[in-house]
């Protein structure tokens, strides 16, 4: 079965480009320069093969090569022979450009938004305690790390749980409105940086946060072995985000990349990190939807 799905060279293109990317079918479009109902009809071979899944967020799927079970182990056994195509590099860097342009819209937004989206914030979260909820179990640490601190508002509740609070985020505008918080004797330290690649060395802290920030990413699996990374055995990581929901406005006005999580992907994602789940927690907040809290330790 699985042979027959890749008999056609588009669809080996198709799985060797989801292997690195998840797009949508727009953007397969443009990678390939095809038809939309014939990369459509590609993707229903391979998705009635169980080669390729698709994750909808609201009316848009988004697709990738399936992550577990016999398919996923016939993909990594084959794989060397898809990036043997002559079309491979160029695919690659194509939708690698894609991505590319999601990202710089993304940060574009967040640096012009940056000195209201405090206030953008309120009106999804309301006057829940974000703070007081993630950190409340976290205890005392040596570093503590805000992964996406945006302008700061966090930071200041971390400061009791930790000597010494780094913010990272990957917008400057955001990073100027964080500074404007503190004072040179904050013990506060700010970075520039991604969370797929942080600005800090291996086993550098006892605490991380990640709030209402997996949602911007392309992927935000790729957040969790980076975290695992930078944290100290025994280290605590703790998340905040929206349960899976179908509030579109969050993409248009909000700027997510995803409508929310199911929390069986935060569990997993953790688990396959070396991270052991202690605490979840539920909070409906503004506009219908559910903020999910996770706290873990790193093993």
């Amino acid at each position: 079965m699985y042979f027959k799905a890749l008999s056609d060279e588009t669809r080996i293109r198709l799985i060797n480009i989801l292997l690195h990317h998840e797009l949508k079918v727009g953007e397969i479009v443009s990678v390939l320069g095809m038809g939309q109902s014939r990369i459509s009809r590609h993707l229903k071979i391979l998705a009635d093969a169980g080669l390729v899944e698709c994750r909808r967020d609201g009316v848009w799927g988004n697709y990738h090569v399936t992550e577990n079970g016999s398919a996923r182990r016939f993909i990594d056994a084959v794989r060397y022979l898809l990036e043997e195509n002559p079309r491979s590099g160029e695919d690659l860097a194509r939708a690698a450009g894609i991505v590319d342009l999601r990202r710089s819209s993304t940060l574009r937004f967040f640096n012009a938004v940056a000195d209201h989206w405090d206030a953008l914030k309120r009106e999804i979260i309301g006057d829940f305690d974000i703070g007081h909820a993630l950190l409340k179990e976290a205890g005392n640490h040596g570093v503590g790390v805000d992964l996406g601190c945006g302008t700061g508002d966090l930071l200041a509740a971390m400061k009791i749980h930790a000597q010494k609070v780094i913010g990272v985020d990957r917008s400057p505008r955001m990073l100027e409105e964080a500074r404007k918080r503190f004072t040179g004797g904050d013990n506060i330290e700010i970075r520039l940086g991604e969370l797929e690649h942080l600005p800090l060395g291996d086993g550098e802290a006892d605490l991380a946060v990640v709030s209402l920030v997996l949602q911007y990413l392309d992927r935000p699996e790729a957040a969790f072995p980076e975290t695992a990374r930078i944290l100290k055995p025994g280290g605590c990581f703790v998340i905040a985000d929206f349960q899976r929901h179908t509030h579109e406005a969050l993409q248009k006005t909000y700027g997510a990349r995803r409508l929310g999580f199911d929390e069986t992907e935060i569990r997993e994602w953790l688990t396959a990190n070396g991270f052991r789940l202690d605490r979840v927690e539920a909070h409906p907040v503004e506009k219908g939807l559910t903020l999910h809290i996770f706290q873990s330790t790193k093993s």
